[in-house]
């Protein structure tokens, strides 16, 4: 399978070029690229993770968002939601909330994060190539893990930002 192409963007998502995924997670380069985060809710309040598949090159194995995925070049942040989150949930029919937007950068790369929230009651069905599982815990649930090395550095960071204010 050949490999992926990543847009690069400026600090405002304006693209400036692209690279190869291998470029952009090598950790030397620190490319800035454009990803997307959704979010699903339940109507009890819970918020669905995916573990990560023991194959992915990024944290294997961490329980992450609901939806990550990057955005293929030439594609908005919509429509790189909309075909991660049927992708990866086959989640098709959702209404999403723009949360916001912030640099995430760690050892290996540097992403340009567009964060999104939704709420449904449909069971996700899971890429199996892209997860290893999925379920949906209590705000209590992952407020009791933080920090135990249960989740990405990444969800840990963006659940803090956004969500840890939320009643449990």
């Amino acid at each position: 399978m050949p490999e992926e192409w990543f847009p690069v963007v400026d600090e405002e998502g304006n693209s400036i070029g692209k690279a190869l995924r291998s470029v952009c997670h090598d950790g030397k380069s620190m490319l800035l690229h454009p990803v997307v985060h959704l979010h699903l809710f339940n109507t009890r309040g819970e918020l669905f993770l995916q573990k990560r598949a023991q194959t992915k090159d990024i944290q294997p194995g961490k329980w992450d968002t609901s939806v990550g995925g990057h955005f293929s070049p030439g594609e908005t942040a919509e429509e790189a939601l909309y075909r991660e989150a049927a992708e990866e949930l086959g989640l098709k029919d959702f209404v999403p909330e723009y949360l916001g937007r912030y640099i995430w950068e760690s050892s290996r790369e540097r992403e340009l994060v567009n964060s999104f929230s939704t709420v449904s009651d449909l069971i996700p069905v899971i890429d199996p190539n892209e997860i290893e599982e999925g379920r949906f815990w209590s705000l209590k649930e992952i407020k009791l893990n933080l920090g135990k090395d249960v989740f990405t550095p990444n969800f840990e960071n963006e659940f803090r930002k956004l969500f840890l204010q939320l009643p449990a």
